[in-house]
């Protein structure tokens, strides 16, 4: 019956590549076969079992039925939305022109309809969460891309620049996605000096056009360096106070509440109070999924009024943070064993493994019972379920898969 179907509709895949593959992880160790899955994008304990933070289920589990079951404003609960940006920026004052979304990818996706025409590009990073791309072909948009610095390097300043100029120059204005901190898919930050050239370099394009830094903040909870982290948000806080550049974040509650399913999020652009922008944002939830889950803004709201679980949350940050840092550790050893470099993991759920030939490489790890994402740039491999014991397993089937 694929005949009603629009031509442009008929050929993709039947299941998200990452999703694919975990499947099939999931499948053969079914089957009884000893599987390393390095393919999971959410964090589980060294048992395989998901993990939920229990700070954040027993708020959940509080949460009355006029807290859960009436409609949300089509905004979004404009309480919620300052108590998420304040997660992030305590001293703002209110969110600005925000609204709720479902999950970050919600966010995301009303950045793209709304500052950018159909038929333009948007501007990431290289490598980068695979979803950017579809995201941007669902709404009829192209993916250009500027690299991401290597481990120990410093960032491109003239290919990002050449890269933001060509741009501006064949669109007249820019959205940039910033994975950062904590990027996905290397788990690496800029540097201070990285991500000063970069702000400088959004600078002056504004004054050729407008320009739009959208802040994907999915992974910020779970970091080695959480000083690091909010100096980072300090500076992007500068540039958005400034007013030259359009300074906004994807927040989701899916990684850093642990409530994927619950699909609360919110795009906030936090030093912008202009009732255009908010009227357009809220035209497009309207138009897209009308309201938002109202249960996750209640479950933020009583977060953000209790001390006691803040307290908690935070510690169970911590602890996962370190559990993530161990898994690191422990693979850049096993790496640097087999005569490989290491990752220098910062921050997040994922590393990436540079590849010469990526889909090759995990179609040998699969064969030896080992899954990864492959990617244009390497091997994204998902700290968020890898053991530390698994790490040598890895690190040998890896040097297997690459000595040809």
């Amino acid at each position: 019956m694929t005949d009603q179907l629009i031509p442009t509709r008929r050929a993709f895949l039947a299941d998200d590549p990452i999703f694919a593959l975990n499947a099939e992880a999931q499948a053969r160790m079914a089957r009884g076969e000893a599987i390393l899955n390095a393919t999971v994008g959410a964090l589980l304990d060294d048992s395989g079992q998901l993990v939920v933070l229990e700070s954040v289920m027993d708020l959940w589990r509080e949460l009355t039925a006029l807290e859960v079951a009436p409609y949300a404003p089509i905004a979004g609960d404009p309480a919620f939305l300052k108590a998420l940006v304040q997660r992030h920026w305590p001293a703002i004052g209110g969110a600005g022109a925000a609204c709720a979304t479902p999950g970050g990818s919600g966010a995301l996706a009303l950045s793209l309809r709304n500052f950018l025409e159909p038929g333009q590009a948007l501007l990431t990073t290289a490598p980068f969460w695979g979803p950017y791309a579809t995201l941007a072909g669902e709404n009829g948009m192209r993916l250009v891309t500027a690299l991401w610095p290597a481990a120990g390097q410093a960032l491109d300043a003239a290919a990002w620049e050449a890269a933001l100029r060509n741009l501006m120059k064949a669109q007249g204005r820019v959205l940039l996605w910033l994975n950062d901190p904590c990027h996905n898919p290397t788990g690496r930050s800029l540097s201070v000096a990285d991500r000063a050239a970069l702000m400088g370099l959004l600078r002056s394009l504004s004054e050729q056009g407008p320009v739009t830094l959208l802040l994907d903040f999915a992974y910020l909870d779970y970091t080695r360096e959480p000083g690091a982290v909010a100096d980072a948000l300090k500076d992007y806080a500068a540039l958005g106070a400034e007013g030259r550049v359009l300074v906004g974040a994807s927040m989701s509650l899916s990684k850093s509440m642990t409530l994927y399913g619950a699909r609360g999020g919110a795009l906030a652009f936090p030093w912008c109070g202009d009732p255009a922008l908010q009227a357009a944002l809220t035209q497009s939830c309207r138009g897209t999924w009308s309201n938002c889950a109202k249960a996750p803004q209640a479950l933020l709201l009583r977060l953000a009024m209790d001390g006691k679980a803040q307290t908690r949350l935070a510690a169970e940050h911590r602890h996962w943070s370190e559990v993530l840092a161990a898994r690191a550790s422990a693979l850049d050893v096993a790496l640097e064993a087999e005569g490989m470099e290491p990752l220098h993991w910062q921050g997040g759920f994922f590393v990436m493994v540079p590849a010469a030939d990526p889909d090759a490489t995990c179609g040998r790890l699969k064969a030896e019972g080992v899954f990864t994402v492959p990617l244009p740039e390497g091997l994204r491999v998902g700290l968020c379920g890898l053991r530390m014991d698994e790490g040598r397993r890895f690190a040998q089937a890896l040097k297997r898969a690459t000595v040809r």
